[in-house]
């Protein structure tokens, strides 16, 4: 009788244990549901072939991120070209990340760029990823443009290695997730800017061209790649992306996956800034070029 009564005590805990791993399963079932992503590529100003889109097909960094969402499962994409009906305050709640592939001053309203600034993208979850002319965004010297300069953490101020240039770029944080796949150093051909309105100690620069192996050469630091919180939002940008090639490189995708991960917080990486690595890259470009 006292073993049948034990057996039984021992059957009901380990449904009560099943029951509780069911259930521990069905909440992160629901955790890994995909986030959302607003991926914005109007362009008031110069529009690169990778937003560029044909007979009302999407564009090819358009197509890229659709699909790299739909292979990893990590998030949905909504691409827009029309910032006056999609970067609005009551649109953005359904978002957790906006992506900015732009040029030209956008028309976003002073409330919903308020909203975006000051609230959304401060929410911990929330984040900025801009990619190559994001920078060329707002270029004016207006102060009301100031505050996407400093999201972005540059401006455009040319490129002397163009489409053409196969450049060599050194990475300064390779635990960073969104560095991970590049290695400590790696070759692309694809277009690199040059910056003003770059403060190193507002941002951790991840990665930049390694002056020493690039032509044309330039005494001062050239980042390619870098990151910042803003609030508990994150923001992460990447100089690459002009070329139509660099949105179909597998190793680009996975470090924009990555990036996507690490604004999520499904990996950890250090956004602290690192002005010395900036102050470093500075001499040694000098020391290239002389």
């Amino acid at each position: 009788m006292m073993m049948s009564h034990v057996n039984g005590l021992r059957w009901r805990l380990r449904c009560g244990l099943s029951l509780a791993v069911l259930f521990l399963a069905g909440l992160t079932l629901q955790a890994a549901e995909p986030a959302r992503v607003l991926f914005v590529t109007q362009s008031k100003g110069f529009r690169h072939g990778s937003v560029n889109r044909r007979a009302n097909k999407l564009a090819p960094a358009e197509i890229a991120m659709t699909q790299l969402g739909q292979q990893t499962k990590l998030f949905t994409v909504d691409c827009t070209q029309d910032c006056q009906a999609d970067f609005t305050a009551a649109n953005l709640q359904k978002y957790q990340i906006v992506m900015f592939y732009t040029t030209g001053v956008l028309p976003i309203t002073d409330k919903d760029r308020d909203y975006f600034v000051n609230k959304w993208l401060k929410t911990k979850g929330h984040g900025y990823m801009g990619f190559h002319s994001a920078t060329d965004t707002y270029r004016t010297k207006d102060p009301g443009h100031k505050w996407y300069q400093e999201i972005a953490g540059g401006t455009f101020n040319g490129h002397p290695w163009g489409a053409g240039t196969t450049v060599t770029i050194s990475v300064h944080d390779t635990s960073h997730p969104a560095m991970k796949p590049f290695g400590k150093e790696f070759q692309i051909k694809d277009e690199i800017y040059q910056y003003v309105n770059w403060v190193p100690k507002n941002v951790r620069v991840l990665m930049s061209l390694n002056m020493s192996k690039c032509n044309p050469k330039r005494p001062y630091h050239v980042p390619v790649a870098w990151c910042r919180e803003w609030g508990q939002g994150k923001i992460y940008y990447s100089n690459l992306g002009h070329n139509g090639a660099t949105w179909t490189n597998k190793v680009v995708l996975k470090s924009t996956e990555n990036a996507v991960r690490w604004i999520l917080n499904q990996e950890t990486g250090d956004a602290t800034p690192n002005p010395a690595v900036s102050k470093a890259e500075e001499a040694a470009a000098k020391a290239a070029a002389k």
